[in-house]
């Protein structure tokens, strides 16, 4: 598996072990992409049975997708200090262990904060998978494979991503099976055993990352900055030929010899972070982990079955729908890594975020041209709270007949039978937005003051700053809008569907396999673990802002205009690829580091 070929020929010629080991070292740091993968997909299949056992509202339902990137968030800060404290593989095994741990603590939770914070847990680990793992891979590769092997990351990722698909398609199966057999009350505890299980299965693959872990060298370069030569040499050795390791030992020599002397002339001035050396790639490399995250694949791999529910399919094909689409990302990444080392890491970015603009537009189209039909039924359901400020109410065919007739002509444009409604209600300042509810599916729509107004002030504050906590403990319920939509034929599922396939197919061209290249190419190496760091947790905050907003601002607004919102983002990587981004393919990260030292400015940068 981290055998990667060109031209039929094995990336690694040297002795048998030597290859062995490589073979080795790519698995195991596979295995951390496996886990970054899982981080990140295993919510999809296990959030259609979570929200609809947990009684938990969409905004608590964001905050559970988005707790997994607030962890990333945490970790990241703090993860390039551990990297050069602790060393790489140290902070691999730590990795690996707090994942291990965040499993039991989901699968087992009842209620709100335990989920969250194993959720939390999980995001720790994924941010410092996120940042060691490539780091240890840029410092142990040579240049000529770097792509390729940075790669096997990528591709790892994204078979935990399929791996966490397949396992939510297993279990609506298992879910199809028990609703037409079984009864209700039976039916709800198997979905609340479903999305448990689904973690449970997770749990394997991080056991093997933490003992793969164990077994692999240190870093050579972080060996060497902490003066241990022989221990540098040591580890280069392990995957090298003698010759080759003291070549670039002694290469490691020179260029810290070469600072050495420049801060003993008094050149120390020189040696700012302020310096274009240092400048230009952290730039760079924020821009494009900003932009990466803006493009909204993690919130599409997150949210991808209930994106393909709202285009009109079915729960079984939805599932299916997220299968294939998790496939697309597996299979194009190979396609990618052969292409990195060859076509160079300029070029897939530019034709990735291309390609991602026009799917992204696409997407936006097709939901907009149904959702621009929505009426808004908030008069006829008003009358309907409770004197105690609550709001229940059984949407099916009947109600949902009700409330298009109060609309009059317009209303007879939705069938009653395939309607969609969504309530965005609030208290005081305090705003929310139901779960989607059809008809189809004899959906219950409850609305209660717990489910919007926060528990503490804490929590307030998070939500809303300004917002008087004690005013909404008081507040009337307010419905702001009740929107009411048909559901979509599943022809326009499909082709939904289709638009997020070459979404995947482009970022996983693109973006998916040279953006952990960027991130570790471009950073000199003075600056490369916090830099790094820094890189990500923009990400990672763009990644939990996202995900956190996804389902109220759909709610309000409809998925076209979060789809459309992506698409700009990624029109400001294309710009970003096309004319600021270097070329770093076949090149020492030291050269990649002189490159950056010379006098041509900004614009020397987007013509090489």
């Amino acid at each position: 598996m981290a055998t990667v070929t060109a031209g039929g020929s094995p990336v690694f010629n040297s002795h048998d072990a030597k290859y062995g080991y490589n073979r080795f070292l790519l698995l195991v740091a596979g295995l951390g992409g496996l886990l970054y993968g899982v981080d990140v997909g295993i919510i999809g299949g296990a959030l259609p049975y979570l929200e609809a056992t947990s009684g938990l509202n969409a905004g608590e339902l964001s905050i559970i997708v988005a707790a997994v990137l607030l962890g990333s968030v945490i970790s990241t800060l703090f993860a390039g200090v551990l990297a050069d404290w602790m060393g790489r593989k140290p902070l691999m095994v730590l990795s690996g262990l707090t994942f291990v741990v965040s499993i039991p603590m989901i699968a087992l939770s009842h209620g709100y904060g335990p989920l969250f914070y194993g959720r939390l847990l999980q995001g720790i680990s994924g941010g410092f998978i996120g940042v060691v793992v490539p780091l240890y891979l840029a410092e142990c590769l040579v240049a000529s494979t770097r792509g390729k092997g940075t790669g096997i990351f990528q591709w790892l990722l994204t078979l935990g991503i399929v791996a966490a698909a397949a396992i939510g398609i297993y279990f609506s199966y298992r879910v199809e099976d028990v609703a037409r057999l079984s009864d209700a009350a039976t039916l709800f505890a198997f979905k609340d055993q479903a999305w448990r299980r689904i973690f449970w299965v997770s749990l394997p693959p991080g056991i093997l990352f933490v003992i793969g872990s164990l077994l692999v060298a240190e870093s050579p370069r972080w060996l060497f900055r902490k003066g241990k030569k022989d221990a540098a040499l040591a580890a280069l050795a392990r995957s090298r030929s003698a010759e080759q390791a003291k070549l670039e030992l002694a290469e490691m020599e020179e260029t810290s010899a070469g600072e050495t002397a420049k801060l003993s002339t008094g050149a120390k001035a020189k040696e700012s972070l302020l310096r274009r050396k240092y400048v230009i790639p952290f730039l760079l490399a924020c821009v494009i982990l900003f932009c990466n995250t803006a493009t909204g694949i993690n919130s599409i791999i997150g949210y991808n079955t209930n994106i393909l529910l709202g285009s009109g399919l079915s729960d079984l094909q939805a599932h299916w729908g997220y299968v294939i689409f998790t496939v697309v990302n597996f299979l194009v990444t190979i396609g990618g890594l052969t292409l990195v080392d060859r076509k160079g890491r300029k070029f897939l970015l530019t034709v990735g975020t291309a390609g991602i603009i026009v799917s992204l537009l696409g997407t936006t189209f097709l939901f907009h041209r149904t959702e621009k039909l929505a009426l808004d039924c908030k008069a006829s359901l008003q009358s309907m709270i409770s004197s105690d400020q609550t709001l229940t109410l059984s949407f099916d065919g009947a109600e949902a007949r009700r409330l298009l007739l109060a609309q009059g002509d317009a209303g007879r444009s939705i069938d009653s039978a395939r309607a969609a409604l969504t309530v965005i209600y609030s208290y005081g300042d305090f705003t929310a937005a139901t779960n989607v509810a059809r008809s189809d599916e004899k959906t219950a729509i409850k609305i209660t003051r717990e489910s919007c107004v926060p528990a503490n002030r804490v929590e307030a504050f998070c939500k809303n700053p300004f917002a008087s906590l004690d005013a909404a403990r008081a507040a009337p319920l307010k419905l702001d809008r009740a929107l009411i939509s048909p559901v979509p034929q599943s022809s326009n599922g499909w082709m939904v569907a289709i638009s997020l396939y070459l979404f995947m197919a482009f970022y996983a061209l693109g973006p998916g396999v040279c953006v952990w290249l960027a991130l570790s190419e471009l950073m000199p190496t003075r600056i490369r673990s916090n830099g790094m760091s820094i890189a990500l947790v923009i990400n990672q905050l763009v990644s939990t802002t996202l995900a956190a907003i996804f389902l109220p601002v759909v709610s309000k607004h409809g998925y076209s205009t979060m789809f459309f919102v992506f698409a700009a983002f990624t029109g400001v990587y294309f710009v970003t690829a096309v004319f600021f981004l270097p070329e770093t393919k076949g090149k020492t990260l030291e050269e990649i580091e002189e490159h950056f030292e010379g006098r041509g400015g900004a614009g020397t940068l987007a013509r090489n």
